[in-house]
């Protein structure tokens, strides 16, 4: 299975879960790509692609609440930002916060609904639980 963590619209990376003592290993991998904003929108960006990205480096090390409150910021911080809800559906799905994980999934595609990673991340997440009868919390 892989799912794409999103630094920002200029950063890319894919996770690939390797399923180990019932527990997914993470495998990070990014590339780059361009992009440009308004100046205003630029600083609120700015700030938000600096959450996402220090999110993305604790979640590498496994520090996944810090990788939540930084993407919540980031989503607080910009709150068109299609990359902070990707990636917090990741996040809240690894720490079994599902119903969180399905509306940061569904906020994401709801602003980039082409969005094609987002869109098999959120289907992988409901394949996955879905079936298992996990993805609704109690």
């Amino acid at each position: 299975m892989a799912y794409g963590l999103l630094g920002s619209v200029e950063e890319y990376a894919i996770v690939i879960r390797i399923p180990v003592m019932k527990m997914p290993v993470l495998v990070l991998v990014a590339s780059f790509g361009a992009a440009t904003a308004s100046p205003v929108f630029a600083d609120a960006r700015s700030e938000a692609k600096s959450q996402v990205e220090f999110g993305i480096n604790v979640a590498q090390r496994g520090l996944w609440r810090e990788a939540i409150y930084r993407w919540e910021k980031a989503t607080q911080l910009d709150p068109t930002y299609v990359a902070a809800f990707n990636d917090l559906g990741i996040a809240y799905e690894h720490e079994g916060q599902l119903d969180k994980a399905r509306k940061a999934y569904e906020k994401a595609l709801e602003l980039d609904p082409n969005n094609a990673q987002v869109r098999q991340n959120y289907e992988l997440f409901k394949e996955i639980n879905d079936r298992t009868g996990q993805g609704k919390e109690k």
